[in-house]
């Protein structure tokens, strides 16, 4: 089924203010509420369209994207691109901007179902930095690293908090021109776990946890570039009363290459021939990351001639497709010369052949980089 407009969702038009949506939206949610609604699933899909609408809207960068292309905006939030996704749980989150405090529930006349959400606390997050090869960037790696993280200590109990009875959230009763209006808050006393410590382990800190040294395994992918942040879930620390770990945030750093410079998946590696080869003509073998490859160096090859190895950079970190090597041919100038080896050189510097001649085919480096990516 086809979705509908998020301006029709919420009676608006596109020209509706910050303000207007949020009225707009605050009359469907009332109007539409579960608490109010319940039984009908009718009204629960509208309750969760007009949700879904106002947190596109009411978000500048959303709506822009959305006026722009509809509901399959990249970027929006989606499985496969567009907007979407939001469950109850998101929903009764966000209400505390629209009705003046954290919970969704309704008092009075409308029930107070909504009102006794638990929060699911949640452990805070690792944060580590691994150093990678281009060698490594180029298969991609598995990493086995040491993490301090918190966890339970031994011995340590829970019991359900006396402030909110477990619920996780207090809750209030205030009159409004609608009737009674339920809204709901964390709870100070546990934090929205709903659960207080009746027992501390040894050597725990104030909320029953201890740091804990373990061994975490991390596949770093191919095509990996430096600052890019990796996430493995469930890997930080986890949180107090049975809540749900936090995440090991993973930033890579690229370590640089001695002889290869990297431009995203393309590399440059400079190969020095003498001048022998490059005026008679040859074969030299480079090894680069790992990989050895032939190459032909034709008679007359000219310093700053650019060799294309084609698909055997670095693969692309989405798509796996590979970039090139591109080898700069530099002609070495020895610098120390034998008697023999000046006198040689001596008979061949007035030789017409040897004084530079370039044509139209022997363009400069800057002009060879160009062509290879043109």
């Amino acid at each position: 089924m086809a979705k509908r407009d998020y301006y029709d969702v919420l009676g608006i038009s596109k020209n509706a203010t910050a303000d207007e949506i949020k009225k707009a939206y605050r009359k469907m949610a009332i109007k539409h509420h579960p608490d109010k609604n319940p039984d009908d699933a009718a009204a629960e899909d509208k309750f969760k369209e007009a949700a879904e609408a106002y947190e596109v809207l009411s978000n500048q960068d959303k709506k822009a994207r959305y006026d722009r292309f509809g509901h399959q905006a990249p970027g929006g939030g989606g499985g496969g691109g567009g907007f979407g996704g939001m469950n109850m749980d998101d929903i009764f989150s966000n209400f505390g901007d629209i009705f003046g405090g954290a919970g969704g529930g309704f008092g009075g006349g409308f029930g107070g179902g909504g009102g006794s959400r638990r929060r699911t606390v949640k452990g805070t997050n690792l944060r580590i930095k691994v150093k990678v090869t281009l060698e490594e960037v180029m298969t991609g790696v598995n990493k086995t690293i040491k993490l301090n993280r918190l966890i339970p200590a031994e011995g340590t109990s829970y019991d359900t908090c006396t402030t909110c009875r477990g619920a996780g959230q207090v809750t209030r009763v205030v009159n409004t021109m609608l009737g009674q209006m339920q809204t709901s808050s964390t709870c100070p006393t546990c934090n929205g776990s709903g659960k207080s410590i009746s027992k501390r382990g040894a050597g725990s800190d104030s909320n029953g946890m201890k740091r804990n040294e373990e061994t975490v395994s991390i596949d770093i992918p191919a095509g990996v570039e430096s600052d890019m942040q990796l996430v493995m879930r469930g890997k930080g620390n986890d949180a107090p009363m049975g809540g749900e770990a936090g995440d090991l945030l993973i930033l890579i750093e690229v370590e640089e290459h001695e002889h290869i410079e990297r431009n995203g998946n393309t590399l440059h590696y400079d190969l020095y021939v003498n001048f022998a080869d490059a005026a008679l003509g040859g074969q030299s073998i480079v090894k680069i990351l790992g990989k050895s490859y032939k190459l032909t160096i034709d008679a007359g090859t000219q310093s700053g001639k650019i060799l294309r190895l084609k698909g055997k950079g670095l693969p692309d970190i989405n798509t796996g497709r590979h970039g090139d090597i591109l080898i700069n041919v530099c002609i070495w100038t020895p610098k120390v010369l034998s008697a023999e080896e000046k006198a040689l050189l001596e008979n061949m510097r007035e030789s017409e052949n040897f004084k530079p001649n370039p044509g139209a085919s022997d363009k400069g480096f800057f002009a060879k980089v160009r062509e290879m990516f043109s």
